[in-house]
């Protein structure tokens, strides 16, 4: 199982999802000590990650990083599909991004 990704709204209801059943983004996320990666190395796994409108332009650009390395479309379809809620919550207040891992 892999992560799921929501949008949450300052009290954590969950207002979108984007689920990884096939287990792509953990491959394409890069390593805890990529230090090139300000944000997104620090997504663990196993735990939740949660990121606000004040990491978001970074975990955008991050994420278009990634996208260089989706060989499929599966790959990229999940990647847009997280950019999009992403987008979202650089466009809305009082939204958070949370990775939420097994």
């Amino acid at each position: 199982m892999g992560f799921d990704v929501r949008l949450e709204d300052e009290r954590g209801l969950r207002i979108d999802e984007v689920g990884d059943p096939l287990n792509l983004l953990h491959m394409l996320l890069p390593s805890p000590k990529d230090e090139s990666f300000c944000c997104l190395r620090f997504v663990d796994p196993y735990g939740d990650t949660v990121f606000n409108r004040i990491h978001i332009d970074t975990v955008l650009a991050e994420l278009k990083r990634i996208m260089a390395k989706a060989t499929t479309n599966q790959e990229r379809e999940l990647l847009e599909k997280i950019g999009a809620l992403v987008e979202r919550c650089r466009l809305e207040p009082h939204l958070y991004v949370k990775f939420c891992g097994d």
